[in-house]
Order: structure tokens, then C-alpha cells, then sequence
């Protein structure tokens, strides 16, 4: 393999091992403002239980995307020199303006929202949440300016080669940011939701029946069932504007060849870039040209339409964005299903039946699927592009030894993989701690995880249903 493809690799480590821990952050911050809240209003003290809990997981999931985030940043001069020279009058002021108005707040507060509960009064303590909460919203705003700009750039002219910003304004909301801004805000928001109910459904397999356990399964459980179908509507508004902007993405994303009315939604199929056609297809008539356009006789632009006059492909590769595509829509329609039934479940019957738990404890980490899925689609389907029509990747990569870009990859992937394995490792250790302290077995339950009842029924111990 050649530098330029260790090098993309090796950014897609990168960024695909920092992007799980934002994912997680983004969102959870919010979910601690919540559950400050309702204590501050109820004085219930479980919910300062379930603050205390997934504050724990909130830090190390911080301490992890900070330490991932800087190595990553160290490649744009490193492997990608092209980049900032090109674009580095537009990257910069964005990825400094996160620094100072994001990073910063979240750092300085975060001392106080971990460590200051005994030691400020309840409405600092509040208010140094809802800063950290804040910052990482903001944090995210920043970076995904930036993202969008170089999916969608405008605000800006080319003088002997290199970008200089002439509208600011447009930079910053340019075309395709309230799209991807929202749709990566949810899946934040899902990704923490089904993280909450996952590990909350571990603890009760485990034996916890404690109060805190319960509001926090209930309140994952319930963001995550209201948040995904705006997260399929904010997707299908975000692929109407890439069709818009970056058709070749989406005819890659749908496997189509040829510009056509009546096409088909693809359910399945082996697309062959070499034979330019899809092989062993399994579809729905006229879905696609339904989705897209919203009439079954939509044109849908064709990947035929985007080669060379010396055959050179002018579109993404396709395998990747095709399946990467149907695992985010498949991970989503799972979030769906589970979310809703086990939202039935608690707020109709006030019970959880036991083959639901067990299924709600991997879909914990199904937000991690679903964002990297995501990410790929948009990623690699900007190529041949790193800034959409102003910078071919090829012309930003350093001109380094393979050797020397194989040796380093090795060195991330070999620490990220053992980081990832502590990472979960410690959340699970966490999760099975709560679960030993916090739990109120009944009398009749001897082993934990094991239920006299199919059912895990949200009633205490000879009262009446609780209620979050």
C-alpha cells in the first residue's frame, strides 16, 4: 500500500476511535443537567444517586476523547501538510474558536461539576453542569462547521492556491451545517439514551432493583424512544440536501449507475465498481425515487454520470458508502423497535420482561455502530475530495515512506485497541459495582440476574408501581 492510502487509514483510526467518546459526552452532559434538576426540585436523592453514577462514566469518557483529540490534530501537520496550507486560513480560526470558546469552558468547569458537589452551593453546582453541558454542545457546533464547510465550502476565494475566507457568515452556516449539525446532535442523544438503558439493564440482570437504577432505565429509555424518529426525519431532510449538494454521494449510497427515473431502494446488493452493477440486488420498486424525490418517477442522478473522460472515477468508492449506509439505516430501525417496546413496557405495565433487558444490554453500544456507520457514509463519500471541489485528498497527503506511515498505524491501532478494551472494561466494572452496592434484591431472589418471574417488574418490594 502507498503513503496516501496508510495515511487515510490511519486518520480513519483516528478519528473513528475520538468520535466515540464526543458521541457519548455531547449528549450525557445534559442527561447529568436532568438529573441535577429533578433532585434540585424533589430533593429525591435518588436522582443524585443516578447524577453520581454516570458522572464517573461522563469523566472517563471526557479524559479519553481529550487525549484521542490531541493525536489526532498532531496528523494535519504531520501526514496531511496539504490541508492546512490550503485551507488553513478557514481550518484554523474554526478549530481555534472551539479551543477558546468550548474546550475551555468545559475544562474549567468540569473541576467543579466532579469535585465540588460538597463544596458549592447546589446552584453553582447546577450551573457548572449546565456550562460543561453547554461547552460540549458548543464543542461540537465548532468542528462540524468546519466538517460542513469542507463538504459544502463557500465564503471564500482561491489566491495562487490557497483559501482565504471572504464571508464569514457564510463559512459558518454554509450549506449543509443545520443538517449534519442536527443529525449528529441526535445521534449524540441516542447513542447516551441507549448507553443509560444498556448499562441499566446490566445492573438489574445483576440484581440491582434500587431507585436510582430505575430512573435512570426509564430516562434513557424514554429520550431514546422520542429522539429517534426525529432522528429519521432530520436523516431524510440531511440526504435531500446531499442529493442537492453532493449527488455522487448519494447515488453511491443508493448503488445506482445510471441517472434514471423509478429507481429502486436497495435492500441488498454486492455493487461491482469494476463492472459498473450491482450484483445478487434485493429491492423495493421505486423506494429510492419515493425517499429522495417523494414521487415513485424521481430522476435520481447515476454514478456513470460522475467519470472521467479517461474512465477515472469522479465518485466515492462505493462498496464502503453502500454498506455503510444500510448498517447506520439498520442500527436505526433496531433503536426504533427497542426503544419503542421497551418504552411500552415501562410507562403502560411498569415491567420489563426479561428477554427485552437482555436484548437492551448490547444496544448499549449501538450508538457507537450507529455514528461510525454514519461517519463512514459522509467520510468516504466526499472522496475523491478531502475539501469538496478545492482540494483533491491525493494533493494534501505528506510525502512520506510507506514504512514509516505502516509503522505508526500499527502503533495506534495496537493502543487503541487496548484503550477501547479498558475503556469498557472499567464502565462494566463500574456498571457491576453499582449493581453489588445499590441493590434491593427481594427476599425471594437468592442469585443475582436470576428473577422468580419472567417478567422484571418495575413494582418495589409490597408497594405500588414507581414512577420517574
Amino acid at each position: 500500500m502507498d503513503a496516501l492510502l496508510l495515511s487515510r487509514i490511519q486518520f480513519a483510526a483516528n478519528i473513528s476511535f475520538h468520535i466515540l467518546f464526543p458521541t457519548i459526552t455531547i449528549a450525557l452532559g445534559w442527561f447529568l443537567l436532568w438529573f441535577r434538576m429533578r433532585f434540585n426540585r424533589t430533593g429525591d436523592q435518588a436522582w443524585m444517586d443516578a447524577y453520581f453514577f454516570w458522572v464517573k462514566v461522563f469523566a472517563l469518557s471526557f479524559a479519553m476523547g481529550v487525549v484521542s483529540g490531541i493525536t489526532m490534530s498532531f496528523q494535519f501537520g504531520t501526514n496531511w501538510p496539504g490541508f492546512m496550507e490550503t485551507v488553513g486560513n478557514i481550518a484554523g480560526p474554526l478549530l481555534a474558536y472551539e479551543v477558546l470558546t468550548a474546550f475551555f469552558l468545559e475544562a474549567v468547569f468540569l473541576g467543579i461539576m466532579l469535585f465540588g458537589y460538597r463544596r458549592v452551593s447546589a446552584r453553582v453546582h447546577t450551573l457548572a453542569t449546565f456550562l460543561v453541558a453547554f461547552g460540549t454542545t458548543m464543542s461540537a457546533f465548532w468542528i462540524l462547521v468546519l466538517n460542513s464547510w469542507m463538504h459544502t465550502p463557500q465564503g471564500f476565494e482561491m489566491r495562487d492556491g490557497v483559501a482565504y475566507a471572504t464571508d464569514w457568515f457564510a463559512i459558518v452556516f454554509n450549506p449543509s451545517l443545520p443538517y449534519r449539525l442536527v443529525h449528529v446532535l441526535l445521534a449524540s442523544g441516542l447513542t447516551a439514551a441507549f448507553l443509560i438503558a444498556g448499562l441499566s439493564a446490566l445492573r438489574y440482570l445483576f440484581g440491582d432493583r434500587s431507585r436510582p437504577m430505575w430512573l435512570a432505565l426509564k430516562t434513557g429509555i424514554t429520550v431514546a424512544a422520542v429522539l429517534i424518529p426525529l432522528q429519521i426525519l432530520a436523516g431524510d431532510l440531511h440526504g435531500l440536501n446531499t442529493l442537492e449538494h453532493q449527488p455522487q454521494k448519494i447515488a453511491a449510497m443508493e448503488g445506482n449507475w445510471e441517472t434514471r427515473a423509478n429507481v429502486p431502494l436497495l435492500l441488498f446488493a454486492w455493487p461491482d465498481q469494476e463492472a459498473r452493477k450491482n450484483r445478487f440486488e434485493i429491492a423495493i420498486p421505486n423506494g429510492a425515487s419515493l425517499i429522495l424525490k417523494h414521487h415513485s418517477e424521481g430522476v435520481i442522478p447515476g454514478l456513470n454520470d460522475f467519470v472521467a473522460e479517461d474512465g477515472t472515477p469522479l465518485h466515492p468508492p462505493v462498496a464502503p458508502v453502500f454498506f455503510a449506509f444500510r448498517i447506520m439505516v439498520g442500527m436505526g430501525l433496531a433503536m426504533l423497535v427497542m426503544s419503542w417496546a421497551g418504552a411500552w413496557y415501562l410507562h403502560r405495565r411498569d415491567r420489563l420482561p426479561r428477554p427485552l433487558a437482555c436484548m437492551l444490554v448490547p444496544m448499549a453500544l449501538s450508538g457507537w455502530v450507529a455514528t461510525l456507520a454514519g461517519w463512514y457514509t459522509t467520510e468516504i463519500g466526499r472522496q475523491p475530495w478531502l475539501v469538496s471541489g478545492v482540494l483533491n485528498t491525493a494533493d494534501a497527503v505528506a510525502d512520506l515512506p510507506p514504512v514509516s506511515v505502516g509503522i505508526t498505524l500499527f502503533a495506534y491501532l495496537a493502543v487503541y485497541a487496548a484503550l477501547i478494551v479498558a475503556y469498557i472494561s472499567v464502565v462494566v466494572a463500574l456498571t457491576l459495582k453499582a449493581a453489588r452496592t445499590d441493590h434491593e434484591t427481594p427476599p425471594s431472589v437468592k442469585d443475582p440476574g436470576m428473577d422468580p418471574d419472567p417478567v422484571l417488574s418495575l413494582t418495589p418490594r409490597g408497594g405500588e408501581p414507581r414512577h420517574a
